[in-house]
């Protein structure tokens, strides 16, 4: 399917009304896991309208995370992967809590590599004696929480960006990275105090 451009802007004033769960949620059906249910059956008309239905919203969270120039391809292996995994799949949770699972594990698998091609690189610039290192300071540029969620850790922003933009709940992102709730809650709090002071200083 088409991959469509991304819509990445946020008021820095939406922040604390966003983070909130919402309780109207908690119960409601789950058409995706409906689709993928029929995708286990071998339906590849549900597979794609779940791929037209999230691969924005996915585009979205690897933007945010930090995906320059590679954000499709990281779309396009974590729906692979979600193919995949179609016959083991059992709809023990909401649909969404599945999905950004793969999509931070792929996201893990590509800074593994980023890593290890900047070692590659690095141990090449000092043979070399070259120093090529970018200046990325720019003064001028205006800072918005786009920009603010760089300087988080990683820990943090993926919180945020699993809660604020792809609207999961405290519960699936405590399933999609295997920690306990109060873990969530807590990081949530420091990232959403972090976001404000950086916002404040600028």
């Amino acid at each position: 399917p088409t991959m469509f451009t991304p819509t990445v802007a946020l008021d820095a004033t939406e922040l604390p009304a966003v983070s909130v769960e919402e309780i109207g949620r908690e119960h409601s059906p789950d058409p995706d896991a409906e689709l993928m249910t029929e995708v286990s059956r071998g339906s590849e008309i549900a597979f794609t309208v779940l791929v037209r239905r999230h691969q924005n919203p996915l585009l979205n969270f690897f933007t945010r995370m930090g995906a320059l120039s590679d954000g499709e391809d990281l779309v396009q292996e974590t729906f692979v992967r979600l193919f995949r995994y179609r016959d083991r799949y059992r709809p023990t949770a909401r649909f969404t809590a599945l999905l950004y699972h793969l999509a931070r594990n792929v996201w893990a698998d590509r800074g593994r590599k980023d890593a290890r091609f900047e070692r590659l690189t690095s141990g090449l610039r000092a043979e070399s004696a070259v120093s090529s290192a970018p200046d990325f300071t720019n003064p001028g540029e205006r800072l918005d929480v786009d920009a603010a969620l760089q300087k988080l850790s990683p820990k943090l922003r993926e919180v945020i960006v699993l809660n604020v933009y792809q609207r999961l709940r405290y519960q699936e992102i405590a399933d999609v990275l295997g920690i306990p709730l109060g873990t969530v809650k807590s990081r949530i709090n420091l990232a959403v105090a972090a976001l404000k002071e950086i916002l404040h200083d600028h």
